[in-house]
Parts: structure tokens; sequence; C-alpha cells
């Protein structure tokens, strides 16, 4: 599913038009964005967590010389997601085995 998908299956699902799907969504990923870039974490219950870590820096190599590199430490974004989203995505993974 892309954005467009989605923006149609929340307009769908809330009897908004599109345009309003559309602006709600990229106002929810806009305030995400903003307050995991600050340090704070976003928590959706049963959905899961936005937050921000640390990574360290560390040794690499190039790939097509075999040259070490450094990488040096930055901070990413991080996602984990929440028992009620886990569930319901084994419970999806097992009907469709059977």
């Amino acid at each position: 599913m892309n954005k467009s998908e989605l923006i149609d299956a929340i307009a769908a699902k809330t009897e908004l038009s599109k345009v309003a799907s559309g602006k709600a969504l990229d106002a929810v990923i806009e305030t995400i964005v903003q307050a995991v870039a600050k340090g704070d974490g976003v928590s959706l219950v049963g959905f899961g967590s936005f937050k921000s870590a640390a990574r360290a820096a560390r040794e690499g190599k190039n790939p097509k010389t075999g040259e070490k590199i450094k990488i040096p430490a930055t901070t990413v974004p991080k996602f984990s997601a929440g028992a009620t989203f886990k569930a319901t995505v084994a419970a999806a993974k097992t009907k469709k085995k059977k």
C-alpha cells in the first residue's frame, strides 16, 4: 500500500474527503517527525512507538574496494511495534498458511 492508497482507505473508513484525509495524514506524519527530531517519543497504544536512538561510530568496509572506512556516530529514528499490532500481523500470517 502506498500513500495514495492509504489516503483512499482513510477516506473510506472516516467518510472524509480524500483531500481532508490527505491533509490529516500529512499532519500526523509531520507531527511525529517533528516530535522525534526534538528527541521526544511518540507512543500510539496498540500500534507502536516512535523514538530517536543514538548510533555509535563504527568501522565499515567499502564493498567495491574492501577499504576500511569510519562511519560517524548519528541519531536515527526507531519504530517499535505494539503488542496488538504484532498479534494482528502474526494472526494474519497464520491464516494465510492454512
